[in-house]
């Protein structure tokens, strides 16, 4: 009777392992989209880095205690970058080169 209820539970464990890998085996991930057709290859970003810098530019302007926050970045047709940066609801625009020079920092004209 005890061989009989080993076997029993030996093949129902066998029985769910087998399920489980046949359900494992039906979950593939997503394909991921071309290159082409990511919306980041279509604008180049300034990396973290050079946005990091115009932040900390703009917090001098932006008075004592702002909290600056870079909202958006693209590379100029001059290979620089413009840093969009909000300080506490005050707009800047900063534009950045690659070597870390910050070239402007300016209250950002509303339009």
């Amino acid at each position: 009777m005890w061989k009989n209820t080993a076997k029993k539970i030996s093949i129902g464990r066998m029985m769910a392992a087998m399920t489980s890998v046949a359900l494992l085996g039906a979950c593939t991930p997503p394909t991921p989209p071309a290159p082409e057709s990511m919306a980041r290859t279509t604008l180049q970003t300034a990396p973290a880095d050079l946005q990091l810098l115009c932040a900390n530019s703009a917090a001098g302007v932006a008075g004592p205690n702002a909290k600056v926050l870079p909202t958006a970045s693209r590379q100029l047709p001059d290979g620089t970058f413009g840093v969009d940066l909000d300080a506490g609801g005050k707009k800047f625009s900063c534009v950045v080169d690659n070597n870390g020079t910050v070239r402007s920092v300016q209250p950002a004209q509303s339009g």
